[in-house]
């Protein structure tokens, strides 16, 4: 009687990725696929006996027929059944991407739509899964609360399927949306309760779960990137959950204080150090955030150094340096020329970066760094002629 399952949510299939310009971006978008893909040759491996998909399998109602197919196509490898649950990206409405899969003539049999609030029976009427698929992008109602009463064979392992929200018990920063009763699985007699929405993997209790979404897609420190392997002995076993990493892609915040030119050593330390985790540099996304006060000529030894991380090296660096606010040295002064008209627009400059009552102070730290990289330049005999 024993059930084995793969439990994943989040896909977003089709997400476009746009804060990410560029190949990056694309990238990015490729990886979505990829990781359904190896979830496939996953369930294969294991030969479990279903893949459950809970929720926002597709960024949208509106994603495009190839997108449609290329989701098809990754699934292929795994022939047993897919179980897809709508989310609140991609809501069963009355026209969705959900009602032109259901009217395609080559659908793979394999492939459930669980866009019905109804008992799905599977492997032989072992398993059955009880979905509550979104109707809309927000409901104020628990939809998982017909699985209390619902009648499954006797034997079965009952398994819920559910896209939303348990409120507190989840980070304080998580939607609220679709709530979720804590105890559901307890209430409805399941053996287990796959839920999706959140995208880092968070176990509610024994029976209840958020798989994560299987690709990381934001900077959230939440234990995203992978599935959860679900076994079940029998109906009431403690199911055996192991989580298996399928991510690609490490996405980092890091924030760094920048002073001299030792710091800008000291971070470049940290950049070669992602890959100590055991994915290349350019599976990597980084999300930087700077403070400091660091001198001209530090500063434009910290963006040459920067210029150097970004694609391809790091698949995407994003720099926030708004919190670096120059700071000339005395040779910084002296180069600009202390004593004339170049000196004397510098000191102004420099007392507008530094107060933050002026509303210009970002324009002045960008006019004094400007000025004092084209006093380089033509130092070196590199400006203009």
């Amino acid at each position: 009687m024993a059930i084995a399952f793969i439990h994943t949510a989040d896909w977003q299939l089709g997400a476009p990725f746009g804060f990410v310009p560029g190949d990056a971006g694309a990238a990015l978008r490729d990886a979505r696929f990829a990781v359904v893909r190896r979830i496939a040759l996953l369930a294969w491996e294991k030969a479990v006996d279903a893949v459950l998909v809970a929720g926002d399998v597709f960024d949208g109602n509106a994603v495009s027929d190839a997108t449609v197919n290329r989701a098809l196509d990754a699934m292929a490898p795994f022939g047993g059944p897919w179980v897809l649950l709508p989310g609140n990206h991609d809501a069963a409405l009355a026209e969705s991407v959900w009602t032109r899969l259901a009217s395609r003539s080559d659908l793979p049999k394999n492939i459930v739509l669980a866009t019905e609030p109804r008992p799905l029976p599977l492997a032989e009427d072992r398993l059955v899964v009880l979905p509550a698929p979104l109707r809309r992008r927000h409901e104020s109602a628990d939809l998982t609360g017909w699985f209390d009463g619902a009648l499954t064979p006797e034997g079965a392992i009952r398994v819920g399927l559910a896209h939303g929200s348990i409120e507190g018990l989840l980070p304080e920063d998580a939607d609220v949306h679709n709530p979720i009763a804590a105890d559901r699985a307890a209430r409805a007699r399941l053996d287990w309760l796959a839920l999706g929405d959140w995208h880092g993997t968070v176990a509610i209790n024994a029976h209840t779960a958020y798989s994560g979404t299987p690709e990381p897609d934001r900077f959230k420190d939440n234990e995203p990137g992978a599935v959860l392997l679900v076994r079940i002995a029998g109906v009431g076993a403690r199911p055996e959950v192991e989580r298996m990493v399928t991510g690609a892609y490490c996405w980092h915040r890091i924030e760094a204080s920048v002073y001299g030119t030792d710091d800008v050593r000291a971070l470049e330390d940290r950049l070669r150090r992602l890959a100590e985790n055991g994915a290349a540099l350019d599976r990597q996304l980084v999300k930087l955030t700077l403070r400091g006060a660091p001198d001209l000529d530090t500063r434009r030894a910290l963006d040459e150094r920067l210029a150097g991380w970004r694609e391809p090296r790091l698949r995407w660096l994003d720099v926030d340096d708004t919190g670096l606010l120059p700071e000339p040295s005395s040779d910084d002064l002296d180069r600009l020329g202390r004593h004339g008209f170049v000196g004397a627009a510098a000191l102004r400059l420099r007392a507008r970066a530094a107060d933050p009552a002026d509303p210009e102070q970002g324009v002045a730290r960008l006019a004094l760094q400007m000025l004092y990289l084209e006093s380089v330049r033509l130092d070196d005999g590199t400006g203009p002629c």
